[in-house]
């Protein structure tokens, strides 16, 4: 059967409150031929996602509307190599998942205390590779659903490198972290991830380029602005598909973590007066 994931977006969600639908749609599950696999809760947010095998999304929906009324906002057939390459095994799932909030370790600022803040942070900024072609390819709503895997598979590449999502740039991220080598390991599993959906379905790859700079940004509003920033973002835009570039300074502060540089030389970059050394992270 075809596998589904919905999301509901609810506010003020509980786990409990999760738990006890989910134990309702399990109740009535067969009678509609459905199977609902696992769910994650983030509360946070208040978004809820359900993993269903199911012969249709009406059959899927239906099982919902029975069980508790709860219908979802939207609901997508999904590939299961997919959903285990960023989410790991559907199999025997535990009776709750719940979602952490994307946010760094440290306690977050008050407003007055936040504002022209600045501490050390190495920034991380992602782009898709062709994004309005494959728009115009595979048309509106199959470019939403791999955007939907897009931001799936890096928001779970955040939090298990403890990054922080500053903010969606439409097709790409810009993500914060306390530790420069959390972040260029995060690059590295990100582009892991996206090539093993891409052996998995080549006729829909999802291609990235990805540029990490770090130092004492600006914090404003829970944003960052200055030099770094820039300097990511150009990194970003002058690597290639399937590539991560970093300044010099990341790489100088993972000196003695293991981790795969080469020089590429010293480039001109956009807005940047002289040369900048850049170096590209050998992942592959």
């Amino acid at each position: 059967m075809p596998l589904y994931m919905d999301r509901h977006d609810i506010e003020g969600v509980t786990a409990q409150a999760v738990a006890e639908a989910h134990e309702l749609d399990m109740a009535v599950q067969d009678k509609h031929g459905a199977k609902y696999l696992t769910y994650w809760c983030d509360e946070v947010r208040g978004h809820i996602f359900c993993l269903v095998d199911a012969p249709s999304k009406e059959v899927a929906m239906q099982v919902h509307r029975e069980a508790h009324g709860l219908v979802p906002n939207q609901i997508i057939e999904v590939d299961q190599a997919t959903v285990e390459a960023f989410l790991g095994t559907i199999e025997a799932p535990p009776p709750l998942i719940s979602i952490a909030p994307l946010q760094s370790t440290e306690p977050l600022a008050t407003e007055s205390e936040s504002a022209g803040n600045t501490a050390f942070r190495t920034i991380l900024f992602t782009d898709m590779r062709g994004s309005t072609a494959l728009t115009r390819q595979l048309g509106d709503a199959k470019a939403m659903e791999l955007l939907h895997i897009h931001n799936a598979i890096i928001r779970n590449a955040l939090r298990a490198h403890r990054g922080n999502e500053v903010k969606h740039t439409g097709d790409g991220f810009m993500a914060s972290f306390v530790s420069v080598s959390q972040a260029v390991e995060c690059a590295i599993s990100i582009l892991k991830a996206f090539d093993f959906y891409n052996g998995q379905h080549p006729d829909t790859a999802i291609h990235l380029r990805l540029g990490l700079s770090a130092g004492e940004p600006i914090e404003e509003d829970r944003d960052f602005f200055g030099a770094t920033v820039q300097l990511a973002a150009r990194l970003c835009e002058h690597a290639q598909a399937d590539m991560i570039l970093v300044a010099g300074v990341v790489r100088e502060l993972c000196l003695g973590k293991k981790l795969p540089f080469k020089d590429q030389g010293e480039k001109q970059l956009k807005g940047f007066d002289g040369l900048v050394r850049v170096y590209e992270v050998e992942w592959a």
